[in-house]
């Protein structure tokens, strides 16, 4: 049976572009809300209502998959196919320094 997801993604299609969306979701995300990680990963990764940082993608996406996010792998995975070696060289080091995504 397949988890269902806290409101984070519908609300990415009404506002599109609002940056204080994103500042409600990065509050969730940094409090460890998977589906906040996920979110924010996405909102990197597309530009919505911040600028597109495939690193930052890269570092939130990374915090849902360890907390068993199938969907946030599947699209870690598709960021990767697009990114820079130095990118993902720069995003894993990030990831393993432990240090705040942002």
């Amino acid at each position: 049976m397949a988890r269902q997801r806290d409101d984070f993604l519908s609300k990415l299609v009404l506002w599109n572009n609002d940056p204080e969306h994103v500042e409600q979701v990065r509050e969730k995300a940094e409090a460890g809300n998977v589906d906040a990680q996920y979110a924010l990963g996405l909102m990197y990764a597309e530009g919505r209502g911040i600028e597109p940082d495939d690193i930052q993608a890269y570092v939130w996406l990374t915090h849902a998959v360890a907390q068993g996010d199938q969907d946030a792998a599947t699209l870690r995975y598709v960021l990767l196919s697009k990114m820079t070696p130095d990118d993902i060289a720069a995003a894993v080091r990030r990831v393993e320094q432990g240090a705040s995504p942002e």
